[in-house]
């Protein structure tokens, strides 16, 4: 995903002449070509990610369009006072960037372990969160942002994660793509899940049960409309994020099913659980001890809809 979006920013870039990148001396390797390119449209201000986003900010209130980008955790948490009072205050035009969303940086301890990031910034007024699910999403979103004016927050993975379209797919922020049919139960994925959420759908189907599975990119504004058409035409539904249950996509899905008035239908978040990791490792290993490797979730859908008298033993 890293490097789907610096390629599709640099390309942008070359079209606008507003489109800036601001650093936290982070990067090397990836933003070089960018800071050769543009060398008036770049900077690196140290390890100092809060003045990082102050000086994104005056940029952008000058009629620039700014992206930063760090570490998720310091791009976000180290920085949240000058993201809400600089950027979200004055809705400037600062595409807050991070790397290294979930567990992608999880064998440097929990200080590096992006876990609370989506619910903090889609509580922020004014600010556009988004996870895509592979590199073609990555690319497609990138341009979107750049379109969408005002604060925006971009969660990436890390790199070498997994092209899951096989075509480019109809796109629009706010709107879910649909990227498997079904009516048994529904999958709701957002970022780094959506390849994980394709390989529980395909085993699941071995079973007998179709699931529909989307890929929710935009986190906020989140698209309800899709939430309640799984609601309505399938047998269940199931988040999937790499993320605290508490306040990401499944707390976002499970406030439009209860503000529904209308709709019952069996519901699950997977995800995190609120509490800091204790283990430390590969992203692959730290998602098995949580619940969050294929096999794990397989499990988790079908005693969910054991539980729910869905399906029988």
């Amino acid at each position: 995903m890293r490097s789907a979006f610096f390629r599709t920013l640099m390309s942008l870039a070359e079209e606008d002449s507003r489109i800036c990148l601001v650093v936290g001396d982070i990067g090397f390797g990836v933003v070089e070509p960018f800071a050769q390119r543009f060398p008036t449209r770049f900077l690196n201000v140290g390890v100092a990610e809060q003045n990082m986003t102050g000086v994104a900010a005056g940029m952008a209130m000058c009629g620039k369009v700014v992206f930063t980008y760090s570490i998720a955790n310091f791009s976000t948490l180290r920085s949240l006072e000058q993201i809400r009072n600089d950027v979200c205050y004055h809705h400037a035009d600062v595409k807050v960037v991070a790397v290294g969303g979930g567990f992608a940086y999880g064998a440097l301890g929990m200080t590096h372990h992006a876990t609370e990031d989506l619910a903090i910034l889609r509580s922020m007024p004014g600010m556009v969160v988004v996870a895509p699910g592979d590199p073609i999403e990555t690319e497609l979103v990138t341009g979107a942002i750049v379109a969408q004016p005002g604060p925006c927050y971009l969660r990436l993975g890390r790199a070498g994660e997994p092209t899951v379209h096989t075509s480019r797919p109809e796109f629009e922020l706010g709107k879910a793509i649909v990227v498997r049919e079904g009516s048994d139960l529904a999958m709701i994925s957002t970022g780094g899940m959506l390849d994980t959420a394709v390989q529980v759908a395909e085993r699941i189907a071995r079973l007998g049960l179709h699931a529909r599975v989307l890929s929710m990119h935009t986190i906020k504004p989140l698209d309800r409309d899709s939430v309640l058409a799984a609601a309505r035409e399938t047998g269940a539904i199931f988040t999937l994020e790499e993320h605290s249950v508490i306040g990401g996509l499944g707390g976002a899905v499970a406030e439009v099913l209860a503000e529904s008035g209308e709709l019952r239908v069996p519901f699950r978040r997977i995800g995190l659980p609120s509490e800091f990791s204790s283990h430390v490792g590969s992203q692959e290993y730290l998602r098995a001890c949580n619940g969050l490797s294929a096999s794990a979730i397989v499990d988790t859908v079908r005693a969910t809809l054991i539980s729910t008298r869905t399906v029988t033993a």
